[in-house]
């Protein structure tokens, strides 16, 4: 069999120069609406799209910040997955997210069906307590609990010896730091996913429990056969803000242990390796490639809770 005749490729029309003159007329004509708007490009253009395009650059150099940069290749890439800090980190982010994560989305439904409850007064009064302690600063959060979990004179450990126990030397432990982050992290965002739920809740058509009701069902059968259905893409997106955010905890143990992360570096968290890397030891190339390691770990882990929380089949 010979070979198909092709067909010779028609020369492609030129951009009639009509069109031109119309689309910069229509641009001329909006330009007060483009003129509107640019600011956000502009600042976007600036802090956005410049540092993540920098970033990707400077991971392949080596540069202090103030000397000339060398390309370095994939050497910052490699030295990051052989290093035993790196790993440490991750570790650490792991463990403190699930401590604290868990808890804090099931506190959440919990404060949040009590919220929707018609016997709770004052409901508007609680809703705004319970999110105060989003919009309080970090700061100032991370010296609280840093006073509560304090080894000598902290909280815990005074109402400990009025029961008699000992005193916990609770920073001087891995365990510890990393469960006096946990309980930063769950107190400040329990508010939060609560108002969250609690928006889902009050979306469920109440003619669905009326009817569960008239057909015998149970409380409990009504939580699973129609509150938690519903919730499902409420619970969703919960879980996969708090796998970013739980993954980017940086503040809490730089305030409370200090940039190395305390004893046995038991705070040090990924981005506070990555900070502690870049801005004390000035190594920014190994810094940005941190940066870039860390969001390809944060887009495989949200993509495995939401895998687990979407069921089979559903992707």
């Amino acid at each position: 069999m010979g070979e198909p005749l092709r067909q010779p490729l028609e020369p492609r029309t030129p951009y009639p120069a009509a069109t031109k003159r119309k689309l910069s007329s229509e641009l001329w004509k909006h330009r007060k609406e483009y003129l509107a708007i640019s600011p956000f490009y502009l600042l976007f253009a600036v802090f956005g799209l410049f540092p993540i395009l920098f970033s990707m650059y400077l991971s392949f150099q080596r540069w202090d910040g103030i000397g000339v940069m060398t390309f370095n290749g994939v050497n910052n890439y490699r030295f990051m997955l052989t290093d035993p800090e790196f790993w440490k980190a991750v570790g650490n982010t792991l463990l403190i997210w699930i401590y604290s994560t868990i808890p804090m989305l099931f506190s959440a439904l919990v404060v949040a069906f009590l919220l929707n409850a018609s016997f709770v007064k004052f409901r508007t009064f609680f809703r705004i307590g319970y999110f105060l302690p989003n919009v309080t600063s970090l700061v100032a959060v991370s010296i609280v609990f840093s006073t509560v979990f304090s080894n000598n004179y902290g909280l815990l450990n005074y109402i400990f010896t009025l029961f008699g126990l000992d005193p916990v030397e609770w920073l001087n432990h891995t365990w510890g730091i990393q469960l006096a982050v946990s309980f930063m992290v769950i107190w400040r965002w329990v508010g939060y996913n609560a108002v969250i739920y609690l928006a889902g809740l009050q979306s469920i058509p109440t003619v669905l429990y009326e009817a569960a009701k008239i057909d015998g069902a149970s409380g409990i059968q009504s939580f699973f056969r129609i509150t938690l259905p519903n919730l499902r893409p409420i619970i969703l997106f919960t879980v996969i803000t708090s796998t970013i955010g739980g993954m980017q905890i940086f503040t809490e143990p730089q305030v409370l242990v200090g940039n190395d992360g305390g004893v046995n570096g038991g705070g040090l968290t990924i981005v506070l390796y990555l900070y502690r890397e870049a801005f004390i030891n000035n190594y920014f190339g190994y810094g940005s490639a941190v940066g870039w390691g860390m969001f390809v770990l944060i887009a495989l882990f949200s993509l495995f809770n939401w895998k687990m929380v979407q069921g089979k089949g559903t992707m």
